[in-house]
């Protein structure tokens, strides 16, 4: 099907759509709950159970929205939650488990656009607009591919952060405190000097998933 809604949405204040915009936030509060929820869950099989963590299993997105995080959704159509604290001495394998709960995430994303591409199946048969729908599988799909990324906090990023142990500690936490300032910098530049640094790259892996999904 043709879709009404721009893939990746990228917010412009001077030429937007109501609809679209309506369909981006609630995008968003899908997005990053789901991939915060599902990081947590999956640690907790893991091994790192929480008992009570406000969190954890809770499914309300001012939990986990984050500032930077909400930023780039506005700046580049794709963002994170708040990072859900992984205790890795809880694991039975530390750094392949922190690594797998974290790509739960954006595994959960493309899972959450599923579902909600068959909702637009529905809404086809009864011929309601489905653009709302529209909307969370484009930003869902977007989240999760550009957690292909390797900057913190994006999933990615841990599998650098799991080679960089003993005297490459310092380094780690470094690159783990100064990645999403350095990322929402670039993406920052990207956006107002037109550098397209991500978009040539991920943008063709993100249109075609899209299509197929919505069929």
């Amino acid at each position: 099907m043709d879709s009404p809604f721009p893939v990746p949405y990228i917010f412009n204040l001077s030429n937007f759509v109501v609809e679209d915009l309506i369909s981006f936030v609630l995008g968003i509060l899908f997005a990053v709950t789901i991939n915060a929820e599902a990081q947590a869950f999956m640690a907790a099989i893991l091994g790192d159970q929480r008992e009570g963590a406000k969190d954890r299993r809770h499914f309300f997105f001012l939990f986990h929205m984050d500032f930077l995080g909400t930023l780039a959704f506005l700046v580049a159509g794709f963002g994170w939650p708040r990072q859900m604290d992984i205790d890795p001495r809880k694991f039975e394998y530390p750094r392949l488990y922190t690594v797998i709960s974290r790509f739960a995430g954006p595994v959960a994303n493309i899972s959450l656009a599923g579902i909600a591409a068959s909702f637009i199946m529905l809404f086809s048969i009864i011929d309601i607009d489905p653009r709302l729908f529209l909307g969370i599988i484009a930003v869902n799909i977007t989240v999760a591919v550009y957690n292909l990324l390797p900057l913190p906090p994006l999933a990615a990023s841990y599998i650098i952060s799991e080679l960089l142990t003993g005297r490459f500690e310092g380094i780690k936490k470094v690159f783990e405190m100064a990645g999403p300032y350095v990322l929402i910098g670039i993406l920052l530049l990207d956006r107002y000097y037109e550098l397209k640094l991500f978009s040539p790259y991920f943008d063709p892996i993100i249109v075609p998933i899209y299509n197929f999904i919505i069929g």
